[in-house]
């Protein structure tokens, strides 16, 4: 009787975006070949090193033990196997494979992907959950993380003195690697502890405090007199007049993006996930246009930064590190000039989003108005919308976020 054979290689069909290739497993019966995959991706020198090097480091050694264990369990149900079928072998071949992994590797290897992919916030991120999780339970594999293991770990974070807000953050990390995995057919709904009945990600307890009008009115005539300070009130007072645009996308502003009297640009948070981008317009108003003038880059071209905080030699990582700087000095900037105005509440680069979208909110705005501002991605909040909204009508209520001016 004809039986299934076996082989580990490496599928070099399709490279992926970090220059890697899928380890996979072969099994062959009847001439008839099917392809699964591994949570393991190298490239043609590391596979060789690691399945063939005779000289291996300890982590070659222990990579290729890792490979050796999925053909191993192929192996395994064949033999057990009176009659094989392509469906008994799967059935039981497929059944929970990341069970027994690490729930740290999986960390590891999307902090990795997701620094190669530029996405530096977000493998932080990733890293502080690796990190806290680590903490709290070392070597922990996804069949340890169950709904009392969560309950738990919310408890231990909440007595160290962390937010829930935090505890959320970290969590909905994890959930999206256990998403991850089930839907690459690693592991099986039976083992996801997330959802009703189950554990919910406690929702963040931030108390998001809008200014008032009569406190934007006093940062808009206050004069500060050292440089720094003016400059980060004048940010300040840009992002608030650009429909709360965050940091990051003011630096990446260019020239490119001023077409007339609109300001065009598009969401970083967004222009990964949306398949059709809907840009968001700003009507430039005298005071963006006499920020831009006093704090931006002369232009030389269309692809010049409107503002000089980055530039096209820099790398993510670099990129990152300017942004947050930038943040820090308007924040601690910011929150002088409210102490100093006896403003109650944090003057903050989000004070400014927050604030825009609740001024106009008192000012008789639309939700959906405000919603479209914003760049919302939320389907129920804002796809009816995108027809989008009037130049004029925008100019009408633009003007409500700064009533105060005589």
């Amino acid at each position: 009787m004809l039986k299934a054979t076996t082989a580990t290689f490496l599928d070099t069909r399709r490279i992926k975006k970090n220059g890697t290739y899928p380890v996979k497993v072969r099994v062959t019966f009847e001439r008839w070949q099917k392809y699964y995959p591994t949570p393991i991706d190298l490239t043609k020198d590391d596979y060789e090193k690691v399945m063939f090097g005779k000289r291996q480091t300890s982590s070659e050694k222990s990579l290729k033990i890792k490979i050796d264990a999925f053909e191993k369990k192929a192996i395994e149900v064949i033999e057990k196997l009176s009659v094989f079928t392509w469906s008994n072998f799967e059935k039981q071949f497929l059944s929970n494979r990341a069970a027994k992994d690490e729930i740290f590797l999986a960390f590891e290897e999307r902090a990795k992907e997701l620094r190669l992919a530029g996405q530096i916030g977000t493998a932080v991120a990733y890293e502080c959950s690796q990190r806290s999780l680590n903490e709290f339970a070392p070597k922990t594999r996804f069949a340890d993380i169950t709904p009392e293991f969560l309950r738990n770990y919310e408890k231990w974070m909440v007595k160290k003195g962390n937010s829930l807000t935090t505890v959320s953050m970290y969590l909905r990390s994890l959930r999206t690697l256990f998403n991850n995995v089930i839907a690459e057919g690693f592991l099986t709904q039976e083992y996801y502890p997330f959802g009703k009945r189950k554990y919910e990600v406690p929702t963040g307890n931030n108390i998001k405090k809008a200014l008032t009008l009569q406190d934007i009115a006093k940062i808009y005539y206050y004069k500060p007199k050292q440089e720094f300070a003016q400059m980060s009130k004048d940010y300040w007072f840009f992002m608030y007049l650009c429909n709360g645009i965050n940091v990051k996308d003011m630096c990446l502003l260019k020239y490119e993006n001023i077409k007339g009297d609109v300001l065009e640009y598009e969401r970083a948070k967004t222009a990964r996930t949306k398949r059709k981008i809907e840009p968001i317009r700003v009507m430039l108003s005298e005071d963006l246009k006499a920020i831009i003038n006093k704090w931006g880059n002369k232009k030389k071209d269309n692809n010049t930064y409107v503002f000089p905080v980055l530039n096209k030699e820099l790398d993510a990582e670099n990129e990152r590190r300017l942004i947050q700087q930038l943040t820090h000095v308007i924040n601690d900037n910011m929150k002088k000039v409210a102490k100093e105005l006896e403003i109650d509440g944090n003057v903050t680069t989000y004070a400014a989003r927050h604030s825009f979208a609740t001024i106009l909110q008192r000012s008789g705005a639309s939700t959906e108005f405000i919603s479209e501002a914003l760049g919302h991605s939320n389907v129920r909040t804002t796809q009816s919308y995108l027809a989008g909204f009037e130049d004029e009508s925008k100019k009408e209520a633009i003007k409500a976020l700064i009533a105060f001016k005589i």
